[in-house]
């Protein structure tokens, strides 16, 4: 899954278009989307990115729905936990279990909507950013905008890492399962126990390889990193512009709105 969101954020129909104005639009976004109070504004801010990033970056349908479901999931577990235990006004549903009363009541219902809206309208500016922006060019974005240079070399060795520790997981991992090592619960737990003390000791090594490699390459703490030139063409940026006046405006007239 890392190498597709890899693959897609170098090779999608907006990667040519200025990262800063992809890191705006993504980011005032979610900024607008948390900070609504109706679920109608984060609702049209899902659909919307999610055609931007379906019709005009040309990621795939089915892939982007593969992603949506994650983040879908959780908020609607959430949500359920949320609209049982909070709320008043009119009763919507009950049922009894044993000599407990489950209710959902009209304040709980509209809290959980919010919820998985806020959640589904944040998650779709994220993966927005995700599947057109190349991390290299965010950190570059980062760095030209004056944050500290050792948190922009840590944040990129971070992220590098992560995916060489996956991949060294994903081999142990294979190995594993061509020796049955996921034969049963207890071979099962064995090999996870395993495979982390593994990953541990292989994660150990991979960092006293980094030091070694950065020191033979005389590294005085500040790692290379090239800026990105794109520049935002002037309709890019009026439209920008024009979506968060309009998407400020749903949020601020609908405010006092509840779905139910």
């Amino acid at each position: 899954m890392h190498d597709l969101l890899d693959d897609y954020a170098h090779s999608n129909a907006l990667r040519n278009t200025s990262p800063r104005l992809k890191l705006i639009l993504g980011l005032g976004a979610m900024l607008l989307c948390i900070s609504s109070v109706s679920p109608k504004a984060p609702i049209y801010i899902a659909i919307t990115m999610s055609l931007i990033t379906v019709g005009m970056a040309k990621i795939p349908g089915r892939f982007y729905s593969t992603l949506l479901l994650i983040p879908l999931t959780f908020a609607l577990l959430s949500s359920a936990i949320v609209a049982f235990m909070h709320g008043g006004g009119d009763q919507l549903f009950a049922f009894k279990i044993f000599s407990f009363i489950l209710e959902i009541r009209e304040d709980g219902a509209n809290l959980a909507l919010l919820l998985i809206s806020r959640t589904f309208g944040g998650m779709c500016s994220l993966f927005f950013i995700a599947l057109t922006t190349p991390m290299i060019e965010i950190f570059s974005v980062l760095k030209s905008l004056g944050l500290p240079d050792f948190l922009v070399d840590l944040s990129m060795l971070m992220y590098r890492y992560i995916f060489v520790f996956i991949d060294q997981a994903a081999v142990i991992r294979s190995a594993q399962v061509m020796r049955l090592g996921n034969a049963g619960i207890k071979s099962t737990l064995n090999s996870h126990a395993i495979l982390s003390g593994v990953l541990f000791l292989r994660a150990w090594e991979q960092g006293e390889r980094l030091i070694v490699a950065m020191d033979a390459r005389c590294y005085d703490g500040k790692l290379s990193l090239m800026e990105c030139v794109s520049k935002a063409e002037p309709r890019a940026i009026f439209a920008v512009m024009g979506y968060m006046v309009l998407v400020a405006a749903i949020a601020f007239l609908t405010k006092d709105l509840q779905l139910l």
